[in-house]
């Protein structure tokens, strides 16, 4: 798909993450299951499906012909990023056929000594036509992505990091404010119903990514349990 047809695709619709990492219910070693979550969730009407790992884009790509944002967690000595911290995880999700590479944007510490400003002008030197979201956590973080050039903020990373504020829902403050300011802003983090995800596209946002509502059913048979036990 091109650019403006992506763009065209996910303006104003949900995203469903479709991800499971090693440890949690939903991770087959042999083989990911995960396509089928996101064969759920086009039928469903999503319009795109972000994931982790090379093997889950190939799997979804092939399944749902969905435009995906693809991304590899990865925990590197010295780096407190884990969202495609490096070069050699964009190039495999290049490879995968990633639409849309996601990596992390704050500003934290970076064990090649790059700051993040030169590992994304390295990316689009050597992948100049290559869609890129921005993980962010902070406002200020967010805006310094989208004048390096991304196509797309995420708010995924709000309260995840050590500085930026710490709340039980989603960061409505944060998605607002980087859309009045003409940021392609994705809404992205702790949307847990159809109205958080409404209201973020509301206040602006240009899409919607909801994953842990949709595709974690430990975290959602969880939330009813802790409810239940509240009586």
């Amino acid at each position: 798909m091109t650019k403006s047809e992506i763009l065209k695709a996910i303006n104003g619709n949900l995203i469903v993450s479709c991800q499971a990492l090693p440890g949690e219910p939903l991770y087959v070693e042999e083989k990911s299951i995960m396509y089928l979550m996101a064969r759920a969730a086009k039928m469903a009407g999503a319009c795109a499906i972000r994931t982790n790992g090379v093997r889950d884009v190939i799997a979804i790509k092939e399944e749902t012909h969905l435009p995906v944002i693809g991304l590899i967690k990865i925990q590197y000595p010295g780096y407190d990023a884990y969202i495609t911290p490096t070069m050699l995880e964009v190039d495999q999700l290049v490879e995968a056929g990633s639409d849309i590479v996601a990596l992390d944007c704050t500003m934290r510490c970076r064990g090649d000594g790059l700051t993040i400003n030169q590992y994304l002008a390295q990316i689009k030197e050597k992948y100049p036509n290559l869609l890129l979201m921005a993980d962010i956590s902070t406002f200020e973080e967010g805006i310094n992505a989208w004048e390096c050039g991304v196509d797309f903020v995420g708010t995924t990373l709000s309260g995840y990091t050590d500085y930026s504020v710490k709340s039980d829902g989603p960061d409505f403050e944060l998605v607002e404010r980087l859309a009045k300011e003409g940021v392609r802003v994705i809404a992205e983090g702790k949307i847990q119903t159809p109205k958080d995800a409404r209201k973020m596209l509301d206040l602006g946002a240009f899409s919607v990514v909801v994953g842990g509502a949709i595709t974690r059913p430990l975290e959602i048979a969880r939330r009813f349990i802790d409810e239940i036990k509240r009586r």
